[in-house]
C-alpha cells in the first residue's frame, strides 16, 4: 500500500473518490495545514487529501502554511505528492481547458516561506538540489493517463509563481514570457521546494483557466474567468488523477 497526498484548489474533497473515507487532522510544529485531510483509498493507494486554500476558499495564496501542509503529509507517511492548481497561459498553444505537466518552475514570490531551514544546526549545511524540481516518475505517469483518457495537455511547461492575490500586470505577464515562463499562479513553487526539501518526490497538474493579461485581443483575466473555466474542467483533472492512483 502506497501513502500518496493530493493537493489542490479543485474541489476533490467534494468529490467520492474513496472507499472508507476517514477525516483527519494534523498539528505540526509549523502550525496547522489548511484543512482538515480527506482519508480513503484508490486502488493500492491510501490517499490523504488537503484543500490549500481550506474548505471554503479563505486562504489567500500569500497565507498557505506550506511549512504546515508538507509536514503534516510526510508525518502520515505519504511517499508522493501530486498536485492541482489553476494557472493563467503565456503561451497560445495552450489554450483554456488544457492541462500542463510541470516540469521547471521560476519562482516571483517575495513573502513565502519556502524553506522548513530556518536556520542549520550543528554545522548541519542544507542546500537542497532543485534543477528538476518535479518528479521524472510522476510526471511520466501523469503523461501516460492524459494520452490513456485523450486529455488535451502539454507534456512539458515551466510555471512561474506569483506573490498574489492580484494578478499581473500586461507588463509583468509580458516579461515572464521573455523570462521562459509557460503558465503563471500563486502557490507551486514554494510548496514544490518544500516538498524537494523534506524528500518526497512532487509533481504538479495545471489547468489553464486564463490568458493572464498579455493578450490584448482578450481581457485580462478576472477571478471569476478562472473559476468558470476550472468547475468545468474539473471533472477531468479529477478523472487523472483517479487514472494514475489506479495505476500506481
Amino acid at each position: 500500500m502506497v501513502k500518496i497526498g493530493l493537493i489542490g484548489g479543485s474541489g476533490l474533497e467534494k468529490l467520492n473518490l474513496f472507499s472508507d473515507t476517514r477525516e483527519l487532522t494534523a498539528n505540526t510544529k509549523y502550525g496547522n495545514p489548511s484543512s482538515p485531510f480527506y482519508s480513503g483509498f484508490i486502488g493500492n493507494c491510501e490517499v490523504f487529501i488537503l484543500s490549500r486554500h481550506g474548505r471554503d476558499h479563505s486562504i489567500t495564496p500569500g497565507g498557505v502554511n506550506n511549512r504546515a501542509n508538507i509536514s503534516a503529509l510526510k508525518e502520515f507517511g505519504c511517499r508522493y505528492i501530486l498536485t492541482t492548481t489553476a494557472c493563467g497561459s503565456l503561451r497560445e498553444e495552450i489554450k483554456r481547458g488544457d492541462l500542463v505537466i510541470l516540469d521547471q518552475f521560476l519562482d516571483f514570490t517575495r513573502h513565502r516561506i519556502n524553506t522548513f531551514y530556518d536556520h542549520f544546526e550543528n554545522g548541519n549545511v542544507v542546500h537542497t538540489a532543485m534543477a528538476n524540481p518535479f518528479s521524472e516518475m510522476l510526471r511520466d505517469k501523469l503523461t501516460a493517463g492524459c494520452e490513456s483518457l485523450g486529455l488535451s495537455f502539454h507534456k512539458t511547461g515551466t510555471i512561474v509563481t506569483i506573490e498574489g492575490p492580484r494578478f499581473s500586470t500586461r507588463a509583468e505577464s509580458q516579461m515572464f514570457r521573455v523570462l521562459g515562463a509557460d503558465v503563471v499562479n500563486m502557490s507551486i513553487a514554494p510548496e514544490a521546494s518544500l516538498a524537494n526539501e523534506a524528500g518526497i518526490p512532487y509533481a504538479s497538474v495545471a489547468l489553464s483557466t486564463d490568458y493572464d493579461s498579455w493578450k490584448h485581443d482578450e481581457a485580462p483575466v478576472t477571478w471569476e474567468d478562472v473559476s468558470k473555466v476550472f468547475n468545468e474542467n474539473v471533472k477531468r483533472v479529477t478523472s487523472l488523477l483517479v487514472h494514475v492512483l489506479m495505476n500506481f
